[in-house]
């Protein structure tokens, strides 16, 4: 497997972190299957960290800008997911999930880590598919999901207070399943700030 992806929407190269079980890039998508019991979480509670979830990163251009995909998830069990990254280092990373809840359910999800990760729920969805959006804007960033690619919700609004540069990235994770299949399409990336984040553009 080659150590550097180029994807026709990126203006980044993307190298890998971590191990995948097995990795697709096809064109103008991308599929990572994760390993067993691999997850990136710094949990709060003081468990030891996990940070082994297989992950694309690329260092993101300088300035606003959006990246986004259609990421459909293969779940199997609780807590599989797609994600896209952004990542400033192993303290200071934040992640925007479409993953399976322990109801069962398919939902949006972030994780904010500042020393210790955070973990917040947004909404459930029908089906294997969903939209994800991160988003910059001036020290900022932003994370919001869609069920159909056009009207966005915003899931998180926040700062990472990091001084390394951000990288941004497609990671596939399972903490307690056999393994776990995302599949990223559709991808995009505009260099531009949005011009409102709570109007649903």
């Amino acid at each position: 497997m080659s150590p550097v992806v180029r994807h026709p929407a990126l203006p980044f190269a993307l190298s890998w972190s971590g191990s995948p079980a097995e990795a697709h890039p096809d064109g103008a998508a991308l599929t990572i299957t994760a390993p067993a019991r691999t997850d990136l979480f710094v949990d709060p509670g003081g468990a030891e960290p996990l940070l082994n979830a297989p992950c694309l990163l690329g260092i993101a251009p300088h300035g606003d800008f959006q990246l986004s995909a259609r990421v459909t998830v293969e779940f199997g069990q609780t807590y599989d997911a797609g994600v896209l990254l952004a990542w400033y280092d192993e303290r200071h990373w934040a992640k925007l999930c479409f993953e399976r809840s322990p109801q069962d359910k398919p939902m949006a999800v972030s994780v904010v880590t500042r020393g210790m990760s955070d973990d917040a729920n947004a909404f459930t969805v029908d089906g294997r598919t969903l939209w994800l959006r991160i988003s910059r804007l001036g020290s900022a960033l932003a994370f919001h999901a869609s069920t159909d690619g056009t009207r966005w919700e915003l899931v998180r609004y926040f700062a990472l207070d990091a001084t390394a540069e951000l990288s941004l990235g497609f990671l596939a994770q399972s903490p307690l399943g056999e393994g776990c299949t995302a599949t990223f399409a559709e991808i995009g990336y505009l260099p531009k700030s949005l011009s409102d984040l709570r109007d649903g553009s």
